[in-house]
């Protein structure tokens, strides 16, 4: 549905934000790299492999910094995840969490993920099918930076790889073996992350007031609604908002969150004249408008935010509620929000 043509990505606005946090202005990076100075303000612009790395050396250049893609990788909890990172806080454990940003990466032809596992051990490569040199090492850091950081803060639990083999020679950074708690080979054949098969079988909680704290206002606001709901089908819709992402938003899952029984559940709403399938696909709709007002979010993006498994199921589902497709509805009521 999306359309989206080889070595075309993007660079998502939470990425600016932490740059900017981490004490890199955009503007700058943009003009060391040699791009247009305003490129940062458009969320819909599509980079080239060629102009990622571009990027990515620029804040290399500017920072002289080693261990910088630690500190970027920090700077996110203050400015924002970008929705591939909030789907996987969502998953039932650290290697679902890994597969929905695998789903998420292959919107972009850009970059991918290499994950094998084998004799007890997971490797997370990455491939750049459109470039014909190397990937610069702050991208590399930051990759492996954030699939450690995404499975400590969805355990709770500090997990430590097994080691991580960097290609390049050096320079060593202490901010490095602090963040990973684990043996740096430089210098290795390729640049990899190796971790403990038993590590990904962790659970994620799903749950925590943490991870509320990082969604979406449209999902963190559902957390404050919830008590101020009166009638028991609008708790249960609240809740499936807060756990749509996850993928998983069946009947017996919403009934321990609320603390009930999944037949007490069935009858009170049936009580109230409606079903658990017209509740999530009211939850569905409500949260898809939400997400569709953001723009820096792409529909393909929605679409597995919402736990739909394709974006032409989001579209026929958005259209047979609406009458209109979430593209025409977001340019309708986009135009709407900017006046107010």
């Amino acid at each position: 549905m999306s359309g989206i043509p080889a070595d075309r990505c993007k660079m998502p606005q939470a990425f600016w934000r932490a740059f900017s946090d981490a004490g890199v202005k955009p503007a700058a990076i943009l003009r060391q790299a040699r791009l247009p100075a305003t490129l940062h303000l458009n969320p819909h612009v599509f980079l080239s492999t060629a102009q990622i790395f571009a990027i990515y050396r620029a804040v290399e250049e500017l920072v002289d910094d080693p261990g910088f893609a630690i500190k970027f990788v920090k700077a996110f909890d203050r400015s924002g995840h970008q929705p591939a990172f909030l789907a996987a806080c969502y998953a039932a454990d650290y290697r679902d969490a890994l597969g929905r940003i695998d789903r998420f990466k292959r919107l972009s032809t850009c970059e991918t993920f290499v994950i094998s596992e084998q004799s007890g051990e997971v490797t997370v490569s990455k491939e750049w099918p459109y470039s014909p040199e190397p990937e610069p090492a702050l991208s590399i850091d930051v990759s492996f930076a954030f699939v450690i950081e995404l499975g400590r803060k969805g355990t709770g639990q500090r997990i430590t790889p097994v080691r991580v083999d960097l290609a390049r020679a050096g320079p060593r950074s202490l901010d490095h073996e602090t963040f990973f708690g684990c043996p740096i080979r430089y210098g290795s054949p390729r640049n990899l992350l190796v971790m403990r098969s038993s590590d990904l079988d962790r659970p994620f909680p799903g749950r925590n007031s943490e991870f509320l704290d990082l969604l979406t206002p449209a999902l963190a606001a559902a957390r404050k609604d919830l008590e101020a709901e009166s009638t028991f089908s609008e708790q249960v819709k609240i809740v499936l908002k807060r756990s749509l992402a996850s993928g998983r938003p069946d009947v017996s899952n919403i009934a321990r969150e609320l603390g009930t029984s999944e037949r007490t559940l069935q009858r009170r709403i049936t009580e109230e004249g409606t079903t658990f399938r017209e509740i999530l696909a009211a939850a569905r709709q409500e949260l898809g408008e939400h997400l569709l007002l953001d723009s820096s979010i792409s529909i393909d993006e929605v679409a597995i935010l919402l736990g739909y498994q394709d974006t032409s199921s989001f579209y026929r589902a958005f259209k047979e509620r609406q009458g209109v497709t979430p593209h025409n509805w977001r340019e309708r009521n986009g135009e709407r929000a900017s006046l107010h």
